[in-house]
């Protein structure tokens, strides 16, 4: 028992001096794992526990230090990244200040682009002025020729004031989109009639192609839309030298009241590499830097083009191979609340015409529309009997060997013939047409063609029932065309009447939109001139009540006649439903141009210019102020009248007798800073002399008009004041004119 005891003890004892060293060290671990290095594992006589406890409190200094040089990291890295987080918001702080400042600039940038583009505006409407009044004075063949350069300077200066202020516009956010109603084929028609000499004098065809399923009325911005198609269609015919241009308008989705039209411009001229096509949309460049010493133009057509669909909510894009033609496109997402199909312009009887257009395009376009009007296409070498006969002439067909061909397969179809010709209406050829026949210009309209079919197919009898239809008939040659003449100041009426005046025409007379309404309740007229500023009501409200009366209005052309007008107004006028505008005072071939293009009427042959023995006398003035513009001048007046002497001196006394009621109106207006008022006297006052020969007095007020339109009442005294001195200088030569 002792004996066992004994050994227990002994065992206990050698126990506890292995384990106990072991059970040290494990603590001592576990206090290393717990990041505690201050406590050493304790010295042991044992050479092997000593070795252990040595080797711990090695690793508890290993781990210290490396403790100590990560936190020494930790607070370098937490340094250096405060200070980067510093410097970063310092440099945030002057990005936004500079952002800010970029802002400011631009707008400043933009504001002065459309300030400046406004006053240059003013300067160029002098020099206009001044070459229309030289180009009325007598003039040799160069002098002549340095005008026309001098013209075309000016056009191509104020085509780029336009651009710049449109593309100031854009870039301070100040340009507004209208909502209005478009008809999309009439606005495409109007385009291609604007190029219509351009593609006439390099002899390509421009062709339109609205498809059917394009409804209509649509609604959008027509004043941005017409820009567009007019900057892409100026674009492929500058660019391209033969072939063809073509629009198309398509349908490419429609749900509900909401439509989405791809329009594409299509040509076939230098085209473009896929390295030009990458910078095409970029603000003044275009594909080569030649192109605009060769071609003309700012190289921001195109930009404004990009920034205007994409405000309508489009895109535009372009396909193109390098000489062989170019495609741009664009989509359009337009509104259809009040939406319909379109209705054929006309309906035939199923007449059957014989037609030759070596054009692919054009006779796909010809068969189409013949076929929805209800007639029968057939190729000129059917044998079939024949209700008309439709050709079209290209340039060598005008020549006198193939002209004489044409004549006589014209004489042996024994039908009406209708003659499309691919250039201006100065080339139209002389043929003898037995039975009835037409010339008509390409690129012609949907409405030219139906009223040229109309004469040639439908008889006198049934063309008086097609009144009530879409597009009414033009009156025959024996009934004469209705004019009619709207316009408050009696000088104005009657010098266009007498322009207007012929056999065949018969001219109604309407002082004020309220009288031309009346007048257009009970009789239509084939023609319209609408002076544009009237007191009460307007011509554009006039125009836009005339167009609801009945379909026969809707159609009517109607023409815008003012004194003054920016490109902006005369856009809005054609979006507000108004035809064309003509500037007073007006020139008679621009007159016969609106007649031939509206209404068929051939220009006169040019006659001589009348010369008044009268006019050829100087009158006092004329002589003491021969270095500036005269005051009266008899010959200019006489021309402006058409020639006639009488009704050219009666127009120069009625303008002198208004002048003193004129002045007293314009003196309350400035003196009460009536911007609107002042400017109503000083138009009607710009419309009266513009007819009149005083050409000091006309010049100096379209200046003034132009300043008060651009600048407002600001530096105008000093035009106020030349104006006035103007004025009696002519009241003081009444005299003179018996």
């Amino acid at each position: 028992m002792l004996l066992g005891l004994c050994l227990f003890l002994i065992a206990f004892a050698i126990s506890r001096y292995v384990t106990r060293p072991i059970e040290e060290a494990s603590h001592a671990l576990y206090r290393l794992s717990r990041g505690d290095y201050e406590q050493t594992a304790m010295s042991h006589n044992a050479v092997e526990l000593n070795r252990v406890a040595q080797q711990i409190n090695a690793l508890a200094n290993h781990l210290q230090s490396a403790k100590h040089d990560m936190q020494v990291q930790i607070e370098q890295a937490t340094s250096e990244l405060q200070e980067s987080m510093e410097t970063i918001e310092e440099q945030n702080i002057k990005l936004d200040l500079a952002h800010r400042s970029a802002v400011r600039a631009n707008t400043v940038k933009s504001e002065f682009l459309a300030n400046m583009s406004h006053e240059i505006r003013t300067p160029l409407n002098g020099i206009i002025g001044f070459c229309r009044l030289l180009g009325r004075s007598s003039l040799d063949d160069r002098q002549r020729d340095w005008l026309q350069h001098v013209h075309r300077a000016c056009d191509n200066l104020l085509m780029l004031v336009n651009d710049v202020l449109d593309f100031s516009k854009l870039e301070a956010n100040r340009l507004t989109l209208e909502e209005a109603d478009i008809d999309i084929v009439t606005l495409v028609d109007e385009v291609l009639g604007l190029h219509a000499p351009e593609a006439q004098r390099k002899h390509l065809h421009l062709v339109a192609m609205v498809y059917d399923d394009v409804p209509t009325p649509l609604s959008g911005d027509p004043l941005r839309l017409h820009q567009v198609l007019n900057n892409l269609l100026s674009n492929a015919l500058k660019f391209t030298q033969q072939g063809d241009v073509v629009v198309r308008v398509m349908l490419e989705h429609y749900a509900g009241k909401h439509v989405v039209l791809n329009i594409s411009v299509s040509d076939t001229g230098i085209g473009l590499s896929e390295e030009h096509q990458q910078q095409l949309f970029s603000a003044f460049s275009q594909a080569e830097p030649s192109h605009p010493r060769q071609f003309g133009g700012s190289g921001l057509g195109l930009t404004i083009c990009r920034q205007l669909i994409h405000r309508m909510g489009g895109e535009i894009s372009v396909e193109s191979e390098l000489n062989k033609g170019s495609t741009f496109s664009f989509t359009l997402p337009l509104q259809a609340t009040h939406a319909d199909e379109r209705s054929p312009e006309l309906h035939l009887n199923g007449p059957i015409v014989r037609l030759h257009e070596p054009h692919t395009t054009t006779r796909h376009v010809l068969e189409h529309l013949l076929e929805r009007w209800g007639a029968m296409p057939v190729a000129l070498s059917s044998n079939a009997a024949s209700d008309l006969l439709l050709i079209s002439l290209d340039q060598d067909d005008l020549q006198p060997r193939a002209l004489s061909q044409w004549q006589e397969i014209i004489l042996a179809a024994k039908c009406p013939a209708l003659v499309l010709v691919n250039g201006s209406s100065f080339e139209l050829p002389t043929l003898d047409f037995p039975f009835k026949g037409e010339l008509l210009c390409k690129p012609f309209t949907r409405s030219q063609l139906a009223v040229s079919l109309t004469h040639l197919l439908v008889p006198v009898s049934e063309t008086r029932s097609l009144q009530g239809a879409t597009l009414p008939a033009i009156p025959s040659a024996d009934e004469g065309y209705r004019l009619l003449i709207v316009d408050d100041n009696t000088s104005n009426r009657q010098l266009l009447s007498a322009l207007l005046e012929a056999p065949d025409r018969h001219i109604t007379l309407a002082e004020s939109g309220y009288e031309a309404i009346e007048i257009g309740r009970e009789q239509t007229f084939d023609m319209v001139f609408m002076d544009i500023r009237m007191p009460e009501m307007d011509g554009v409200q006039t125009t836009q009540t005339l167009r609801r009366i009945n379909s026969v209005w809707s159609r009517c052309p109607i023409i815008a006649v003012t004194a003054h007008a920016l490109n902006s107004e005369r856009q809005r006028w054609l979006a507000e439903g108004l035809d064309d505008v003509i500037i007073k005072p007006i020139d008679e071939h621009d007159l016969n141009q609106l007649l031939n293009r509206f209404l068929g009427i051939a220009a006169p042959d040019s006659a001589p210019r009348i010369q008044s023995p009268l006019a050829t006398k100087k009158l006092p003035s004329e002589t003491s102020t021969s270095a500036t513009l005269p005051v009266i001048d008899l010959t200019l007046g006489a021309r402006l009248a058409g020639g006639k002497d009488d009704i050219a001196r009666t127009q120069i006394k009625r303008l002198i007798d208004s002048l003193p009621a004129t002045r007293q109106a314009m003196d309350a207006a400035y003196q009460q800073r009536d911007i609107e008022a002042l400017l109503d006297s000083v138009h009607d006052l710009n419309g009266a002399s513009r007819y009149c020969g005083t050409p000091e007095l006309a010049l100096i007020v379209e200046t003034l008009e132009t300043r008060l339109r651009t600048s407002g009442l600001d530096h105008v005294d000093t035009l106020i004041n030349d104006l006035y001195r103007s004025m009696e200088k002519l009241i003081a030569q009444r005299g003179t004119l018996g």
